[in-house]
């Protein structure tokens, strides 16, 4: 009896693992030669891990079932839309030390988790920390989207590699400000976040040696890939739709 149990314990844990890693996924190597998997579920949904450690950005039940993912070490939130904010799915990913990390109206929803506004830091390990910088709406007429100020996007940076997650922006002028970005993640569903066009000239601000569009719904990202092609900048398409 015992053993039959443990036989059927251990197939709902492969097929939990099988469930959950059913996703497109890069790896990437540290300045220290460590892997980062970045994980593409779906939207703006990403699973990143490092060294054991499980990074949930903006998990919402409509894109996955996060009962089949391991337990996240780090949630991270952009801002407070039910596609970004859903507390189902934080539920199913939180273990007794996770970290939940959102801007300050996703905060006062939930009522748990640490606030972070945009132009503060937080060092969450030796090897990993965390910069949460403005994302916003700047077209007249789509202010009310993502106002300013309310929002965040993040850099999250693990072990010298430097991701940005840009949340629901337009191409704000912040972005010419951002360095060193290895990895980018930018949305292009108009009219709520950016345009094509819109997303080539934020890519072209800061100039991330890889670009991942993202969030983009039935918007066609393929142009971006073309229009980037004398940048140096290495355009990814992956199911993020």
């Amino acid at each position: 009896m015992k053993s039959t149990i443990l036989f059927l314990t251990m197939m709902l844990f492969f097929t939990h693992l099988l469930m959950a890693g059913d996703y497109e996924k890069d790896t990437f190597r540290t300045d220290n030669g460590k892997e980062v998997t970045i994980t593409f579920i779906k939207h703006g949904s990403l699973l990143i891990t490092f060294e054991g450690r499980q990074i949930q950005v903006d998990p919402v039940t409509m894109f996955a079932d996060y009962s089949t993912f391991p337990k996240a070490d780090l949630i991270l939130v952009t801002h407070e839309h039910g596609d970004h904010l859903d507390a189902k799915a934080i539920d199913a990913l939180t273990k007794e030390n996770t970290r939940l990390i959102l801007n300050p109206s996703s905060r006062e929803i939930l009522s748990k988790g640490e606030e972070i506004r945009n132009g503060e830091r937080l060092q969450l390990t030796d090897a990993i920390s965390l910069d949460a910088v403005p994302a916003y709406n700047t077209t007249p007429g789509r202010e009310q989207y993502h106002p300013r100020h309310r929002d965040n996007g993040y850099i999250l940076t693990i072990d010298g590699l430097r991701i940005y997650i840009a949340g629901d922006t337009e191409d704000i002028p912040e972005m010419s400000e951002l360095k060193e970005i290895d990895i980018a993640f930018l949305p292009v569903n108009q009219p709520y976040t950016m345009t094509v066009e819109q997303a080539v000239h934020a890519a072209k601000m800061f100039s991330p040696k890889v670009l991942y569009p993202y969030h983009f719904g039935e918007t066609d990202v393929k142009p971006i890939k073309e229009k980037l092609k004398e940048s140096g900048i290495d355009v990814r398409i992956r199911k993020m739709e």
